[in-house]
């Protein structure tokens, strides 16, 4: 599973025709809930364009990092995974309209993405997506498709579509992270044991559980989920 198809589309090209037409059909969900889908917003579509042209646009195979689903302060704006709007503007130097506000987990995930070489190289060898590409509210507040057993069984064939469509951008099938040790991982390894995505599943702690309630130890997390992508076990 390791070898990667060929393609001549670049990376970039492939994950942008991804998010503007290769997300699978949103299904029908419980009506507690609605959908949260970047792409409905034309400064997104945008924004989603220049951050993939600029960081990936070659044709290197990447190892893939995946969280829940987008939240809609982080991705649900922005519609690239764990980058705020200020995020976005200050560090990556994509300008954008969206109010400069900060998300707790996307603060994490560059630091470490920093410790890691810095954004122009931690991209050219990792991908960092959702296991749900789209998210999710109730009654106007995020929430996550594990939160509901009748939600979580309604979007498992989309979510599974969607890896395999992931798949095909060009990610390293020997193996991908998970972002949330708790029930995305039980989630994600119970549908990675069943439809083999990735020989290997390595769960990591979820940036914003380390922001909110490990913030002392943080530095010491984030040294051990640097030794996990650089020598993975």
């Amino acid at each position: 599973m390791g070898g990667r198809m060929v393609n001549e589309s670049k990376f970039s090209e492939k994950v942008i025709h991804f998010y503007r037409e290769g997300i699978p059909k949103k299904v029908k969900i419980p009506a507690a809930f609605s959908w949260i889908d970047p792409m409905d917003n034309e400064e997104t579509i945008r924004c989603v364009k220049a951050f993939y042209s600029k960081y990936f646009d070659d044709h290197n195979p990447r190892t893939a990092i995946f969280g829940i689903n987008p939240g809609r302060f982080g991705a649900g704006v922005t519609g690239i995974p764990f980058t705020d709007p200020k995020i976005l503007a200050e560090k990556c130097g994509i300008e954008n309209p969206f109010h400069k506000r900060f998300e707790l987990s996307a603060i994490f995930i560059y630091e470490w993405i920093e410790a890691m070489g810095g954004i122009s190289t931690f991209y050219k060898q990792f991908f960092i997506s959702s296991l749900c590409p789209l998210g999710f509210l109730t009654k106007n507040i995020n929430c996550n498709y594990y939160d509901d057993k009748k939600l979580q069984k309604a979007v498992t064939p989309f979510i599974i579509k969607s890896m395999w469509t992931q798949i095909e951008l060009g990610l390293n099938r020997s193996v991908a992270y998970c972002l949330g040790k708790g029930k995305n991982y039980a989630y994600f390894n119970t549908l990675n044991e069943k439809h083999q995505f990735f020989e290997k599943l390595i769960p990591l702690p979820h940036p914003r559980w380390i922001m909110q309630y490990r913030r002392k130890s943080k530095d010491q997390i984030m040294d051990e989920m640097i030794a996990a992508l650089r020598s993975p076990k």
